[in-house]
């Protein structure tokens, strides 16, 4: 399937709006952002020094969760961060079983209490 006829599909009339979110320079869709789940649970803290805006994240499907069959971590690194919230996981955890290339990368750092506002990524359809 065509990546405009996917959207189109995903989205119905909006699946335009979303094409025009194309970055003629490097050909990503911005999918969603999101903060990190969990953050205070995993290694963040420990790693908060090396953490910035535009670094790398890996999605790893996590399909045998326990607690969400959607489940997709968040790593920076080796370093597990949390997880892709489970209330917008699903389009992410479909996309990355059918082999989709998505890449994610750190969209903002703040020195917080608050761990849903600490970290947020920006997910990319490539």
């Amino acid at each position: 399937m065509q990546r405009r006829t996917f959207f189109q599909t995903l989205f119905g009339g909006m699946g335009a709006a979303v094409m025009g979110r194309v970055h003629a320079r490097d050909r990503t869709i911005l999918l969603q952002e999101s903060p990190i789940a969990g953050f205070q649970y995993y290694k963040g803290d420990a790693i908060w020094p090396s953490l910035g805006v535009g670094k790398r994240l890996s999605l790893v499907r996590e399909s045998l969760n326990e607690y969400d069959g959607d489940a997709v971590a968040v790593y920076f690194r080796n370093y597990k961060l949390g997880f892709v919230p489970q209330s917008e996981n699903s389009t992410i955890a479909q996309m990355l079983d059918r082999g989709e290339r998505l890449e994610a990368t750190i969209s903002r750092v703040v020195n917080g209490n608050d761990p849903w506002e600490r970290v947020r990524m920006s997910i990319f359809l490539v």
